[in-house]
């Protein structure tokens, strides 16, 4: 398992947090998705195996935000 931390750029209000929150949650190998609103940052939880750093990515920018950076640890 690994941990991305994605900085975003256009959180403007609360339903943006269940928007990208629901849309990621849906992706196979993804848990423990969560938004931090006042910060601007989606943190997940993926099964690298199963899906990339990148396509969680692609989902958010997909949705229609901006993916400012990108950061994976390995748990």
């Amino acid at each position: 398992m690994r941990k991305v931390t994605m900085k975003l750029d256009d959180l403007t209000c609360p339903s943006c947090m269940t928007k990208i929150e629901g849309a990621l949650g849906k992706k196979n190998g993804v848990e423990n998705v969560k938004v931090l609103f006042n910060a601007s940052k989606v943190k997940a939880e993926f099964d690298d195996a199963t899906v990339s750093a990148e396509d969680l990515a692609t989902v958010v920018t997909d949705l229609g935000y901006a993916v400012q950076s990108s950061k994976v640890k390995q748990l």
